[in-house]
């Protein structure tokens, strides 16, 4: 885990002024090192992927003073030496509140130079203006069965990947299932992060009741959203042995900030109802 001090938890002031130096990355390398036997070389990671951030407050002033407002798509690739720290990109969205630019594309450039250079990797960035908000939709995967309307007690809070096994006696099959009880918390403040966990594999079936006692097992394990996906994406590979797998993480929105990763097998095909074009196969 990263143990170089961050902006979260910490009481500041917010920027007043165009700002890139608020933005902290965290580096990935510290925290896949700690997952069971995950090299933390990109060049032996057994997944692929992206992290999806929406930003739902910016905003600058237009070349007549005033105020535009914009939703803000970011994926961020799975094999940038750093993501960036959520609050960070919080502080730094709010300074430009009161910069000027001539034209939305500006604003775009300016965060992709930005938010590139603080991850080490090129991003890709959309800027969505008031009059496109209405597209802007809350979608459930197609076909998907839910696990949480299982019948089953549980009493195990921290993560035990015991609880994955799978029927190595039956035929293999191509299944996609969900849940929305996926709960962790961050490792700084401490405070609880929501999410649906959509996980589509082929292989020897899993057991959907351990699978979902896998799930909840992490309702107090503390990791950042990128790192809590990577583990369940590890844990499930390692245990379930699947030939193929995808797991997708929508976490709810926390200070202006949604943070959605998604990490599969190479050559599995992206969430189909998120855009596939920055998808990194």
């Amino acid at each position: 885990m990263n143990s170089t001090p961050t902006l979260l938890g910490q009481t500041v002031i917010y920027p007043s002024q165009y700002s890139p130096a608020l933005l902290e990355p965290i580096k990935r390398a510290s925290a896949r090192a700690e997952l069971t036997g995950l090299n933390a070389s990109v060049l032996n990671l057994p997944f692929v992927g992206w992290d999806l951030w929406r930003a739902y407050e910016v905003s600058w002033l237009n070349s007549k003073g005033l105020p535009q407002v914009a939703i803000v798509q970011i994926q961020i690739p799975f094999d940038s030496p750093s993501l960036v720290e959520s609050k960070s990109l919080k502080l730094y969205l709010n300074s430009l509140n009161q910069t000027v630019f001539k034209a939305p594309e500006d604003v775009l450039a300016c965060l992709h130079q930005d938010l590139s250079q603080v991850v080490g990797s090129e991003i890709h960035i959309d800027l969505k203006t008031a009059e496109h908000f209405d597209s802007e939709h809350i979608l459930e995967p197609n076909n998907s069965l839910c696990l949480d309307t299982q019948d089953i007690e549980v009493d195990c809070y921290t993560p035990n990947p015991d609880f994955l096994n799978t029927d190595a006696s039956k035929k293999v099959i191509t299944e996609s299932v969900f849940s929305r009880l996926l709960k962790s918390n961050c490792p700084v403040t401490g405070q609880p992060d929501w999410a649906s966990v959509h996980i589509d594999y082929k292989g020897t079936p899993i057991d959907h009741a351990g699978l979902l006692r896998y799930i909840v097992s992490l309702r107090n394990h503390e990791g950042f959203h990128e790192h809590c996906v990577e583990q369940l994406f590890c844990e499930i590979w390692h245990r379930c042995k699947p030939q193929t797998l995808s797991v997708y993480a929508r976490y709810t929105r926390r200070g202006g900030i949604d943070i959605n990763p998604w990490r599969a097998t190479p050559g599995h095909q992206p969430p189909a109802y998120l855009p596939a074009r920055s998808a990194q196969q």
